[in-house]
């Protein structure tokens, strides 16, 4: 008989339930009186790793550390974090408004009655531009407008109809530095293209532009400049467009267009063909966004308007420099210092505002005891370093200065040569006391080859004219020259050609060759001993992480710069600093004392002549890194070796200098580079004013006709003279014998004493391998080397040696103007007439 599964209960099933019941109510008991059992997980349960916070705690072990400890300024954060979502709304709305106002402030700024007006640059980039056309389209656009025209060709146009004011200035068409100063101070800059004569039928048919629409190779590299320095806002304008035909003048603008975006975006471009054109061009002038330029709107700018020179009764040389103008950007201190680009630096005397147009009133005098001070070099003790024993000069009485001059004076002698030599004969005899020298001067220190060659140019340019002195009065004494004249055009055209410089550049070219394909290898001598020629260098276990004292045996040229403690710092305190002194917009009249009269002089009429206000300590020496990138030049392909002299445009200032290169890297060491190639980036370091970032750089090369090429631009890296430039020599061999990990090496050294003296440095191989040098073998320069795995036959050992390099004082303020790119003196005259009529 079946029952139900319910009823079936056996008496085991009576003892399961009441242990059941038991163990119920001892659990309930447990967890009454707080305790709770814990669990204890079977054998397949899975277990985990735990994290590897690694060095640092985690966080769950720092709050554990804590107990609930909060930092104040965290608290702090917290609270201002934690806000309500119409407290946020709020503040959002706040800040929104402050950026607007901000902005309406910026606008209302300039080009207002009670402000600065407008400042544009009208700058043509082609020969072909039409400057005196648009001149007077510009100021017959409005019949109710005011035309002002100060005494530096500065043109100030007030417009009824817009209630603005606006300046124009017009540098020298193709004059490079001028458009460069112009492009400083002013606002907008206005670039003006024309259509040459020809343009009509070469639309249609030609597929090279160059030249055909009016924008060539010049004006190419003139907007690369200016855009390299810092673009103001830019206007694009095409007049004289009524000589290309109806049909074909959307093509032109369409490859003008196509150009212009290659270098810089170009929204639209504004054709003017009559007044109503230029009314518009006004318009846009006074409504268009501007564009910032950093490291013009954190200094004083002042744009000259009336120059006048008051020459000094005490010492004729000097004058006070008088000049009237808007204070534009920061307010000008009249404590602090001014820059005249291309002049220098100097103070001010006195500042005086325009009350009334003509009538001008006190403001400031400089406080002696407050103004910033001319001194840019530190004055170092020669008694401050470690005293050291005299020499044998020194003891004989003779300086050292005097026994460098008479080593000149033995140097300098004159080479004597046979008669009947010609001066190209001449040219190539060698002279076998200064190759000696000159030889000497090489196993010394490599780096300085660039002056060698430089001294061996002049020496041979010296002997050429000694040598030509000689031979005509030979020609009077003596009938056998009459010989050397009968190579006729061959003997004239081997004076026209300078053979020395030749050879200087073929050597250059060489050297830049050598180094590309064997990086920084050094031939071993073989007269000297290797450890006196690599006396200064050493051997470092790791380039990244050995250790370099910044401070060890730092030239004499170190002590006459300025270094911050940090200049980071530093510089975030003096963009912070509240200026005073005449407020941006206003009319002024500053004096500028001490101001050699020679300057003002040779001051060309209608040059912009400007102002800017310097920032504490920027007229100050110190060690300036600059990065610098190669400009895309096809007249400038060549490798630019260190240690040539270069001009750079840097800030506001333009100097030369003879800087030396490394590489750009984040290390606490930097390798140095011997060339500057095409298509790379480095960074240059020079003694120079320090100038605070951000400032663009812009690297010219001056060629021997005087031009200059723009060759690289940058930025300021920082000012530091503790960063390390490290040049390497590498020291090559080649295996004799090998034997598993060990090799018999030769052609590294040739003599058992310097086998012994660079034995602790160590080893590598092309193919990547390590080893040290365990014995000399003989006596002529075999060794015994051990290295960390098998060596093949055909692998080139190599040894590292490093050594501090450091620049040359080569600062040079004073920079001659380059020939203009293009032509237009005719049509600044039209244009200065059109200004004055």
């Amino acid at each position: 008989m079946l029952y139900p599964l319910s009823t079936c209960v056996t008496d085991i099933d009576v003892v399961n339930r009441n242990q059941s019941c038991i163990e119920t109510t001892t659990i309930s008991s447990k967890m009454a009186g707080g305790e709770q059992a814990s669990h204890r997980p079977g054998l397949l349960k899975q277990q985990n790793k735990s994290h590897k916070t690694g060095r640092h705690r985690s966080k769950s072990e720092i709050d554990k550390n804590n107990k609930g400890r909060v930092h104040v300024k965290l608290i702090s954060k917290r609270k201002n974090q934690e806000l309500k979502r119409d407290e946020r709304r709020k503040k959002a709305n706040q800040l929104r408004s402050k950026k607007r106002e901000d902005i309406l402030a910026k606008k209302r700024a300039i080009g207002g009655s009670d402000s600065a007006p407008f400042l544009s640059a009208i700058i043509p980039i082609g020969e072909s531009a039409n400057l005196q056309k648009l001149l007077k389209q510009m100021k017959e656009c409005d019949a109710d407008a005011k035309v002002e025209i100060t005494g530096c060709n500065i043109m100030h146009i007030n417009i009824p109809r817009f209630r603005q004011n606006f300046s124009l200035i017009i540098p020298q068409p193709g004059d490079l530095y001028a458009a460069l100063d112009a492009c400083k101070v002013v606002d907008s800059v206005i670039f003006l293209v024309s259509p040459p004569s020809d343009s009509d039928s070469c639309v249609s048919h030609s597929t090279n532009n160059e030249g055909v629409l009016g924008f060539d190779s010049s004006g190419e590299e003139l907007l690369s400049a200016i855009m390299a320095q810092g673009l103001p806002s830019p206007i694009f304008v095409v007049n004289d467009i009524d000589a290309i035909s109806a049909k074909k003048r959307n093509d032109y603008k369409k490859l003008l267009l196509k150009q212009l975006d290659q270098m810089v975006p170009v929204e639209k471009l504004q054709v003017i063909e009559n007044e109503s054109d230029a009314l518009r061009l006004f318009h846009q002038i006074g409504s268009q966004k501007q564009r910032p330029v950093y490291q013009r709107n954190m200094r004083c700018h002042f744009l000259c308007e009336e120059v006048n020179f008051k020459q000094s009764l005490d010492d004729p040389t000097v004058g006070t420099l008088i000049v009237d103008g808007y204070v534009r950007y920061q307010p000008l201190n009249v404590n602090g210092l001014v820059h005249i680009p291309g002049w220098g630096d100097f103070q001010m005397e006195r500042i005086e505002v325009q009350r009334n147009p003509g009538e001008f009133i006190f403001l400031e005098e400089a406080n002696p005891s407050l103004q910033e001070t001319l001194k840019s070099e530190n004055d170092p003790d020669p008694m401050n370093g470690e005293q050291t024993w005299p020499y044998q000069e020194e003891m004989d009485g003779q300086t050292l200065e005097d026994g460098k001059i008479e080593d000149n004076e033995e140097m300098e002698i004159k080479k004597r040569f046979p008669k009947g030599t010609s001066e190209y004969q001449a040219a190539w005899i060698k002279d076998d006391d200064n190759d000696a020298n000159q030889e000497d001067e090489k196993e010394d220190d490599s780096d300085d080859w660039e002056d060698d060659c430089e001294d061996d140019c002049e020496d041979m340019i010296e002997d050429d004219d000694n040598e030509s002195g000689t031979s005509s009065e030979e020609d009077e004494e003596d009938e056998m020259e009459s010989v050397e004249m009968e190579g006729g055009d061959t003997h004239v055209y081997d004076k026209k050609v300078n053979f020395a410089d030749e050879e200087n550049d073929l050597k250059r070219i060489k050297e830049a060759r050598e180094d590309e394909l064997f990086p920084d290898e050094v031939d071993t001598p073989r007269d000297t001993l290797a450890k006196v020629r690599f006396q200064k260098y050493r051997g470092l276990k790791s380039f990244r992480t050995s250790p370099w004292d910044p401070k060890e045996n730092l030239p004499m040229d170190y002590s006459r710069t300025f270094q911050f403690q940090n200049f980071q710092r530093t510089r975030k305190r003096v963009l912070k600093e509240e200026r005073t002194g005449a407020k941006p917009g206003w009319y002024v009249r500053v004096h500028v004392k001490n101001v050699p009269s020679h300057l003002p002089a040779g001051l060309q009429p209608g040059y912009p002549l400007a102002l800017v206000g310097m920032l504490p300590h920027e007229q100050k020496m110190s060690v300036i890194n600059l990065v610098l990138k190669r400009f895309k030049n096809t007249r400038d392909q060549q490798a630019i070796p260190s240690k040539e002299r270069l001009i750079f445009h840097c800030g506001y200032r333009r100097y030369a200098a003879s800087p030396i290169f490394s590489q750009h890297t984040a290390a606490n060491k930097h390798k140095y580079e011997r060339f500057f190639r095409p298509e790379s980036v480095v960074v240059a370091t020079l003694y120079a004013p320090i100038m605070f970032p951000p400032a663009s750089v812009l690297v010219f090369r001056e060629k021997k006709d005087g031009s200059q090429i723009m060759t690289a631009t940058g930025s300021v890296l920082s000012v530091n003279p503790d960063r390390i430039t490290v040049k390497r020599a590498v020291l090559s061999g080649a295996p004799f014998k090998v034997h598993r990990k060990s090799a018999v090496l030769r052609f590294m050294f040739f003599n058992r004493e310097d086998i012994e003296w660079f034995k602790p440095v160590e080893l590598r191989t092309k193919y990547g391998r390590r080893g040290h040098i365990r014995e000399p073998l003989g006596t002529h320069g075999h060794m015994k080397c051990v290295f960390d795995g098998q060596i093949k036959s055909q692998d080139t050992i190599m040894m590292n040696l490093y050594k501090r390099v450091f620049p040359k004082w080569s600062y040079d303020p004073n920079v001659a103007f380059p020939p203009a790119l293009y032509n237009h003196e005719a049509e600044m005259e039209d244009a200065a007439n059109q200004l004055m009529s």
